[in-house]
């Protein structure tokens, strides 16, 4: 009777109370440190770009008696002159073609690698991909001396071919696409088998489309890996004509610009080699994450 004559009498039903004052605050004051130490890290990692990017306009006194300092003395865009007067421009355009090379040429022949082991039955498959597998497991530096070798016999050595063919796959880049793949669903490659379509028009116009996350994840590693390649380049090429940006900013850290410690030009040109890696990754993040834990699950 109570109960009905507080319904009568308009009351609610009684609302649940929220958390306590002191629990909200304790809360806030959380996620406050939490944040501040975030805040602290990410300068943590971002303070020694910031450091490259003001030395890079710094006299080489400035430079030299102010190292840690994140606004030159005296601003100068000396340091880009020089690199522009020396052979900085072939360089890059040595980087831009390798890597768009290499780049291309592992998104098509890691995903035909990734599609064989994935979806074709042939004898010595398993021991193919454990084969693979072994491969990630080798540093490169290993490989050095009979990559020089194997370029040396066939005529490769010091030419735009040697630097790039060795480079048209990679292990790491097939074992990508061949658990992306196994996540695609069988049946819609049989439904375009029945139409009639032949394996390869199947992997061309059914399967690929649908990888597009894992294809955008190998196509920024295959052009970070490319474009900071230096180990390779070192032993496949001796012509200063065939430096790229690695390679040639290794020679300014060598000295070859003159003595002292250059460092604004040493940092002006390490700047520039970052700038095109940075973008496409900025450009291409939120696929970069996606396309990295897409083939984890299977469909």
């Amino acid at each position: 009777m109570s109960t009905q004559h507080q319904h009568a009498d308009g009351a609610g039903p009684t609302r649940r109370a929220g958390p306590p004052a002191h629990t909200r605050r304790g809360s806030a004051l959380t996620r406050a440190l939490g944040y501040t130490a975030l805040v602290v890290i990410a300068l943590l990692y971002i303070y020694p770009f910031l450091i490259q990017l003001a030395t890079s306009f710094k006299t080489d006194a400035d430079a030299t008696s102010h190292p840690l300092s994140l606004w030159p003395t005296h601003f100068t865009t000396a340091a880009f002159s020089r690199l522009a007067e020396a052979d900085y421009p072939r360089w890059f355009a040595n980087s831009v073609v390798v890597a768009l090379f290499v780049t291309t040429g592992r998104v098509f022949f890691d995903s035909l690698a990734g599609y064989a082991l994935a979806r074709l039955r042939f004898r010595g498959r398993s021991a193919l991909f454990g084969a693979v597998i072994a491969v990630m497991a080798v540093p490169g530096v290993v490989l050095l001396i009979p990559k020089f070798l194997v370029l040396n016999q066939l005529g490769m050595y010091d030419s735009y071919s040697g630097m790039i063919v060795p480079l048209l796959a990679d292990a790491a880049g097939v074992f990508i696409m061949k658990q992306f793949f196994e996540s695609i669903p069988v049946s819609v490659e049989e439904a375009a088998r029945i139409d009639g379509a032949s394996t390869f028009r199947i992997f061309w116009s059914v399967v690929l489309p649908m990888a597009r996350p894992a294809l955008i994840t190998l196509t920024i590693l295959s052009f970070q890996g490319s474009w900071n390649e230096l180990p390779h380049f070192i032993v496949s090429r001796q012509s200063p004509e065939l430096n790229t940006l690695t390679s040639g900013v290794a020679s300014l850290v060598s000295g070859q610009l003159g003595d002292g410690n250059q460092y604004p030009i040493k940092l002006a040109a390490a700047l520039l080699m970052t700038i095109p890696v940075a973008l496409v990754f900025f450009a291409f993040q939120r696929h970069f994450v996606r396309g990295g834990t897409a083939g984890a699950t299977k469909g």
